[in-house]
């Protein structure tokens, strides 16, 4: 595996961990990972850490609020990028000796992988998450090199039918033969059917009412802004859970408008009180204002039986059904939002109904345990026939 950055923190870290996780436990998988990060996920999975000059970022992440995105980099950095993980990965692949490579992020990464395939012969696989492709389309300097590398993939993944189309229009239906979607899920053993929830909100001093949850990044594309801007129509309690560069904005926006409802919870350091907070709350809301892949706090909130009201952005509609398990709303609209939220808080049976259900949805196709399989098909299929 090989990815472009830190694993731990960000929703494609969770699914190169999560998938690599249950290919080590459900097919004994001999992998390893390289990625520019000390910390390993596990005693049996080899990692090697790549050097890189600095780590930067597509739309934002927790833990690298002040990395320059792709787009500010100068072309002396991005060779300098390029360089650092031709000789990182090359170092990687001599020790490790894989048979197939996995890379997540069709970017500078990426390229290295080309490179060696050229030099090695060794086959590889490429996953688009989205936002990599989403910064290919604002800075076209990506774009030659990426198409170059894609057209050398023995097999494409991406993790939404969304993503899917946004890559073939931009780099040609051509691919659509080698691209398949595969989308991220979650560890359902984390995700037990039932918790006791009144421990949980005690134990964050949330109160007994109703609760319209965010969890993610603190970024601009997330539309935080608009859930708090709705919270004065909000028939309860909106907890924000999450850091990024806009904290400090939503926080002078709550203090602005006077909300006594909203509460932005202290940096989280653990991915179970993330958890925690889904079985927590009433309904889970994503407002975000881009193409969003699927979110995996979408996914995560539906494992935990929460409704989730987001809207019609990206990918999320693989997941998400209207009136089943969610509500889809406008994005930029507050009112909308209110109205969302407010209806589920007053229908008790409607609420738990759509828990049930995108609970259902998450079992029968969101499970790391369909998606290591569906990887496996893949793998042999490349290291075979292709």
């Amino acid at each position: 595996m090989l990815y472009d950055f830190p694993i731990h923190g960000g929703g494609s870290g969770a699914y190169v961990k999560y998938l690599s996780l249950r290919l080590k436990e459900a097919y004994d998988y001999d992998l390893a990972i390289a990625a520019p990060d000390k910390k390993r996920i596990s005693e049996n999975i080899p990692q090697f850490e790549l050097k890189l000059p600095q780590v930067p970022v597509f739309v934002g992440r927790p833990g690298l609020e002040k990395a320059k995105k792709y787009s500010e980099l100068t072309p002396r950095e991005i060779a300098g990028l390029y360089n650092s993980y031709i000789l990182g990965a090359i170092k990687a692949f001599e020790e490790f000796k894989p048979d197939l490579i996995h890379v997540h992020h069709i970017m500078i990464n990426a390229w290295a992988t080309r490179f060696i395939r050229s030099i090695y012969g060794t086959k590889y696989i490429l996953t688009s998450h989205g936002s990599c492709l989403h910064a290919i389309s604002k800075d076209r300097r990506y774009f030659r090199l990426t198409r170059d590398t894609l057209r050398g993939a023995n097999a494409i993944t991406v993790v939404s039918g969304d993503t899917r189309a946004k890559l073939l229009k931009t780099f040609g239906t051509n691919l659509s033969a080698k691209t398949r979607t595969i989308p991220g899920g979650v560890r359902l053993s984390l995700f037990p059917p039932d918790r006791p929830i009144e421990q949980i909100r005690k134990r964050f001093k949330l109160g007994d009412g109703k609760i319209a949850l965010f969890t993610g990044r603190l970024i601009s594309e997330k539309g935080v802004e608009y859930l708090v801007k709705a919270a004065s129509k909000i028939k309860g309690k909106v907890v924000i859970a999450g850091d990024g560069p806009q904290r400090r904005k939503l926080e002078g926006l709550i203090n602005l408008m006077n909300l006594k409802n909203v509460q932005i919870l202290p940096f989280l350091h653990s991915y179970e009180e993330f958890i925690d907070l889904y079985y927590a709350a009433d309904v889970f809301v994503s407002p975000a204002l881009w193409d969003e892949p699927l979110g995996l706090t979408i996914i995560e909130s539906m494992a935990a039986k929460t409704p989730v009201i987001v809207t019609r952005k990206g990918g999320v509609t693989m997941a998400v059904k209207e009136g089943v398990n969610g509500l889809f709303v406008r994005s930029r609209n507050s009112t909308e939002i209110a109205n969302a939220v407010n209806k589920l808080f007053a229908d008790d049976i409607l609420r738990k109904r759509m828990g049930e259900k995108g609970r259902a949805v998450v079992e029968s196709r969101f499970t790391w345990t369909k998606i290591a399989e569906k990887f496996d098909k893949l793998y042999r299929d490349v290291y075979l026939y292709r």
